[in-house]
């Protein structure tokens, strides 16, 4: 095991590096100005389109603009928004939650960009039926001569979407929340019996396809999303003077560093914690992966802006409002200095020290609905990357591979799960940045083709 965490390590360590780190906040920084601050200046126009304003029955497309974002939040809201915001803290101190900010924000426009391009180059799979996705955008938009990108993001995004974190920070909350303070001791046995419940509540789902899974995530989300608010606002209330303070130091740690215990990356501390945020950050929001594309292409309109702009708003919900209600409540309950805790049970932590008694048994219902509506999401974005390699017809035999990933993620360490991922997001990011990038003028024509069309103002 110490040698499988030091490879991980190694393999993480060896996948961000300076380039990758370019190529996903440079990238978006270059999304953003040649877009002219699109993201900012349709907000309003992204959420008239959310809410059906614009939709149209007879557009092609499986689902509708609020299903194909809700199941794209179902993957990105998650152990992202309670562990990985955890583990940043605790490796970090408060100054990484601002880069996980400035990542968000970048990550809008990427969002934008990558989305979009899953309508305007939508592909038909094996079976003759339309398809959205970095790997069809790359091969529609750019032709055979880049397939070996598509193909790089197929691979790896068959691996990304494994969903190792989630169940095993799933079954680190069941363990540190429920099992152990009863009395009962945390195996081997009892973390195969959760393993195996969770694979027979994922197969049910993932068998119905993306329209249940859709249907699912629809209902779940806002109402996990909206009990996760309450929740976090309370212990917020509870804590209403320390607020301020700690808003004011996540931003003036985020440039002296003071807390991180991290080496020193880019020429300092300062570096690491920059690298440590944008990690996480796109562990949370994935912008730039690529597999919120794969959601959004699937989206029921025949206008690409349109569906861009319902994904932008992905990063919003995600990191800016979530993320930063997990980062608060950790830094103002104080067990962020008081425990050696990180990931899912650090929060858990901070709630239960804010709600002595039950607070932390109201978190395990949130982890719970974060890490199921994450296993459905997931399932649908490794089929989706099997059926493009080996075609529509044997995508199912991805059922077997995720379902033994359930089994392996509960039986193993969480530094190891966390690595592993972290190093197939860089490796997905690749393709994805590096051909929106390429594509990037055919967006922002489509943008003021779209602006015409609806006579929007500037």
């Amino acid at each position: 095991m110490k040698k499988l965490e030091l490879f991980s390590e190694q393999f993480s360590s060896f996948a961000w590096g300076i380039p990758l780190l370019i190529l996903l906040i440079g990238g978006g920084l270059y999304l953003l100005f040649i877009s002219r601050f699109l993201p900012f200046r349709f907000f309003g126009h992204a959420i008239k389109v959310l809410q059906g304003k614009y939709d149209d029955p007879n557009d092609p497309g499986e689902i509708s603009h609020f299903k194909a974002l809700t199941t794209a939040l179902s993957s990105t809201i998650g152990m992202g928004n309670i562990a990985g915001v955890a583990l940043a803290i605790s490796m970090g101190g408060p100054g990484a939650m601002f880069w996980m900010w400035m990542s968000a924000i970048v990550g809008m426009s990427t969002k934008f960009f990558t989305s979009t391009l899953a309508i305007m180059y939508r592909g038909k799979d094996s079976n003759g039926e339309l398809q959205g996705g970095p790997m069809y955008f790359i091969r529609e938009g750019l032709g055979k001569n880049w397939k070996f990108l598509a193909i790089m993001f197929s691979v790896f995004g068959m691996l990304g979407a494994l969903p190792v974190v989630n169940v095993n920070q799933l079954k680190q909350a069941i363990n540190d929340i429920i099992l152990i303070p009863n009395g009962v001791e945390v195996t081997l046995t009892t973390n195969l019996i959760i393993a195996t419940v969770l694979v027979v509540v994922t197969t049910i789902v993932i068998l119905g396809g993306l329209k249940r899974i859709s249907n699912i995530a629809s209902k779940m989300v806002p109402a996990m999303v909206i009990l996760y608010f309450i929740l976090v606002l309370i212990i917020l209330g509870i804590n209403y003077g320390e607020v301020p303070k700690y808003l004011l130091l996540i931003v003036s740690d985020a440039f002296d560093a003071n807390y991180i215990n991290e080496d020193a990356v880019f020429g300092g501390v300062l570096g690491a914690l920059v690298l440590l945020g944008v990690k996480r950050g796109a562990f949370s929001n994935e912008a730039g992966i690529g597999t919120a594309p794969m959601a959004h292409g699937a989206a029921k309109t025949d206008e690409p802006v349109r569906e861009g702009l319902v994904a932008m708003l992905g990063p919003v919900i995600d990191t800016l409002i979530v993320c930063t209600l997990t980062a608060l409540a950790i830094l103002v309950t104080g067990v962020w200095e008081t425990t050696s805790d990180n990931g899912v049970s650090l929060t858990a932590s901070a709630f239960q020290k804010a709600m002595p008694g039950y607070g932390q048994y109201l978190l395990m219902i949130c982890v719970f609905i974060f890490s199921i509506s994450s296993l459905f999401s997931y399932a649908y974005y490794g089929k989706k990357c099997m059926a493009f390699l080996v075609g529509a017809k044997n995508k199912h035999y991805y059922n077997y591979i995720y379902v033994l990933s359930i089994v392996l993620a509960a039986t193993t360490e969480f530094e190891v799960m966390i690595n592993f991922i972290d190093g197939i997001f860089a490796f997905m990011a690749i393709p994805t940045m590096l051909s929106t990038i390429i594509m990037a003028p055919r967006v922002v024509k489509e943008i003021k083709a779209y602006r015409n069309r609806l006579k929007l103002s500037e």
